[in-house]
């Protein structure tokens, strides 16, 4: 199973927040390009890249900057927040990301999202992002009475290369993945599936690598706190 950092772009730095909430940043670093060069000098097999102020605002904000990181690394990268038109996703895979991965619009709209996957195949990650089992879109702001199993079939059924399945109370809380919930989306979904939020040490992510159709974790805080060392946990999982 990958482990794979999470760079979150924000006023230019790179930050984790605490359950998507604006109010509850850390700031991490003042580079993030170089932050980005370091995850992959330690072995990371790709980067997570998103721009929450894009996600907030609704519109690509930092595009330069997910430019810059994917042009300094040579691992791929997937790369979101923002991506709610067919010209922010071209735009983001021709600046250099591998894959865009699609939240609001896609769990919104059906004909986008099946159009976006036929434009782009095999680049597509859909983000089926939940708040007590529900869809939350709008930069986790709005919860919609959709279940998170329903989107994660959707998005399955349209063609998307990847599901992203994060669980927003333990986003950013180092207090363990829900393991339960992530094995029913991956159950449903039938497509390779990236589990996030909560990860707080290696124990976590040995047991999210026992879950079928899971291929990796996004991991953020734990690593820019040391509680997870990146070398190390590549070393370990490759033995799970």
């Amino acid at each position: 199973m990958m482990v794979i950092p999470a760079v979150d772009l924000r006023g230019g730095r790179c930050v984790r927040l605490v359950q998507g909430r604006a109010e509850a940043e850390t700031v991490f670093g003042d580079d993030p390009v170089a932050m980005a060069r370091s995850w992959a000098e330690q072995g990371a097999p790709r980067l997570h890249v998103v721009d929450l102020d894009g996600a907030f605002a609704g519109a690509p904000k930092q595009a330069a900057l997910v430019g810059e990181i994917c042009r300094s690394v040579s691992i791929p990268v997937e790369a979101g927040g923002g991506l709610r038109d067919l010209s922010a996703v071209e735009a983001v895979l021709e600046a250099g990301a591998r894959w865009a991965v699609l939240g609001t619009r896609a769990a919104l709209d059906p004909d986008f999202l099946a159009e976006a996957c036929r434009r782009f195949p095999d680049r597509i990650i859909v983000a089926v992002d939940a708040s007590q089992g529900k869809v939350a879109v709008d930069g986790w702001k709005r919860a919609l009475d959709r279940d998170a199993v329903d989107l994660a079939q959707e998005a399955a059924g349209a063609g998307a290369a990847e599901l992203l399945y994060t669980d927003i109370a333990r986003d950013g809380t180092q207090t363990g993945p829900n393991v339960k919930e992530t094995e029913a989306v991956a159950k449903a979904a039938g497509i390779p599936l990236l589990a996030s939020g909560g990860v707080g040490g290696l124990e976590d992510l040995k047991r999210l690598a026992l879950v079928r159709g899971v291929i990796g974790a996004i991991v953020g805080r734990a690593l820019y706190t040391g509680a997870v060392d990146l070398r190390q946990a590549i070393k370990e999982l490759s033995r799970c």
